[in-house]
């Protein structure tokens, strides 16, 4: 609890500080090339092998009920409803979210944070505002990458490993999905964007000094980051499908 409501306050004096103020010119797209470019290549490899596994695993599971033509709604159902947009947020976390939390974390050791205050520069408009604009440019594009990545591969494992029609597979994945459902994979990109870059941000500023902190700092930034979007998944999907 002490956590939460020193992250609201955080929230909130960030508010405060960037009311009416644009974000600091040329750095959004810096950050946003950092955060989305640099996590590309490792959220690509991951969504390969999570939808070859989702389409084996699939049709594992409907081989004995005879049921092998409902693999590509399984394949489309779990993957743009859940597991790309988890994906998405989970390796964004591990890879710009604890960039992040130790840059900010060395900041704060070198008193480089101090540094800015004494230059009447507010280091959370300095340093958040960018970062949080830049993630929310490319959240939501990490999980439609995501999310054809995944139908891509199960695509290509149920027709030439497991001999499935592929005209069927994508009929069914057709079927069992709309528009909405990549909408909603979007507006999941775009709130777990927001969650990663406060939560690692704020676990940077409220660093102790020293290496042992920075350490701290990045952990605490990927594992919290981590389970609120997967907390926070559950309470969208409830919203928009219970």
């Amino acid at each position: 609890m002490h956590f939460l409501g020193s992250l609201a306050w955080f929230v909130v004096d960030w508010g405060r500080a960037c009311a009416l103020r644009r974000p600091p010119p040329g750095r959004v797209f810096e950050e946003a090339y950092a955060i989305g470019v640099k996590s590309l290549p490792v959220l690509l490899t991951i969504s390969v092998f999570v939808g070859t596994n989702l389409a084996l695993q699939g049709y594992n599971a409907f081989v004995p009920l005879g049921g092998q033509r409902l693999v590509g709604m399984f394949v489309a159902l779990a993957g743009i409803r859940e597991l790309a947009p988890i994906i998405a947020a989970a390796m964004v976390a591990a890879k710009a979210g604890t960039e992040m939390a130790s840059q900010i974390a060395v900041m704060k050791t070198r008193e480089q944070i101090d540094a800015l205050e004494v230059m009447a520069v507010n280091p959370l408009w300095w340093l958040v505002t960018p970062r949080l604009y830049g993630i929310v440019l490319v959240m939501p594009a990490l999980t439609v990458i995501a999310i054809f990545t995944m139908l891509l591969a199960s695509y290509a494992v149920a027709t030439l490993q497991l001999g499935l029609n592929g005209a069927v597979f994508l009929e069914f994945a057709r079927n069992a999905t709309s528009g909405a459902d990549l909408l909603a994979g979007i507006v999941k990109g775009f709130i777990f964007g927001i969650v990663i870059c406060f939560v690692s941000t704020y676990c940077g500023f409220a660093s102790t000094k020293g290496p042992e902190g920075v350490g701290q700092a990045t952990n605490a930034a990927v594992v919290i980051s981590s389970v609120a979007c997967v907390s926070i998944n559950y309470l969208v999907s409830q919203v928009l499908y219970g």
